[in-house]
Parts: C-alpha cells; sequence; structure tokens
C-alpha cells in the first residue's frame, strides 16, 4: 500500500515541476514566469518530499521533510516577490496584454521610495497650494 502512495506522491510532484517547466518557456515575461513557477515548484517539491518521508516511514526523516517543506513554503514566495520587485525596479517590461499595473505611478526612481497612491496625491496637492500662494502673492 504505502508503494502505491509513494508512486502517486512521487508522479504528481513530478507532473507539477513538469508543468512548471512548461510554463516557464511559455509565459512572456518575467512576472508570468516567476507566478507560474513559484507555486508549481513548491507544490512540486513538497510532493516529492513527501514521498520520501512515506518511502523511509521513520520519525527522524519525516520531521526533517516537514521542516524542508515549511522551509520551503515560507522562502519561496517570499523569494518571487523580491525577484519579481528588483525586475519591476530595474525596469523590467510587462507583457504588452497585462490588465493593470498597480505600480504604475507610485514608485519614485530618484529616492527608490515605493508608496501609495495616496502620498503622491497629497503632495501633489501641497504643491498646488504653494504654486497657488505665490501666484497670489504676484
Amino acid at each position: 500500500m504505502s508503494n502505491i502512495l509513494i508512486i502517486i506522491l512521487s508522479s504528481l510532484g513530478a507532473i507539477f515541476i513538469l508543468l512548471a517547466a512548461i510554463g516557464f518557456v511559455r509565459m512572456p515575461d518575467t512576472y508570468l514566469r516567476i507566478s507560474v513557477t513559484t507555486k508549481a515548484v513548491t507544490l512540486g517539491v513538497g510532493l516529492i518530499l513527501a514521498s520520501a518521508a512515506v518511502y523511509f516511514d521513520d520519525l527522524s526523516v519525516t520531521s526533517r521533510v516537514l521542516a524542508i517543506v515549511l522551509f520551503i513554503i515560507l522562502t519561496s514566495p517570499v523569494g518571487a516577490h523580491l525577484i519579481g520587485r528588483a525586475s519591476y525596479f530595474s525596469g523590467n517590461k510587462m507583457w504588452g496584454k497585462s490588465i493593470t499595473d498597480e505600480l504604475d505611478g507610485k514608485y519614485q526612481p530618484n529616492s527608490h521610495k515605493l508608496s501609495s497612491g495616496e502620498e503622491f496625491e497629497d503632495e501633489d496637492e501641497e504643491e498646488d497650494k504653494t504654486e497657488h500662494k505665490k501666484s497670489d502673492l504676484l
């Protein structure tokens, strides 16, 4: 019975990793590639490690597998986020058919400051008020 479970877990893990590789090749830009590979590889590696835990049927191996899977689940999305953020700030363009760019106009390349749109609107309003006061004085 455990052999069948090992085969199923390993096969599913390999399929998820294969789908991640296919998605990596087929996606048109960096951001979509990151999205596809992070999710699929995390699940694929987790399933393969689970099959290893079932195969060895030992508490020490199972505890190590759980620690590794937890580490991968926690670090993979963070790493993907940082790669995507660095890619965006370096000027890597999004795919032309992408619907929205939620960071458009919210990043100041001179100061490397990323803020919400409300902060920029407040700064613009303050600049308008000071310009209006200057024009009133003249």
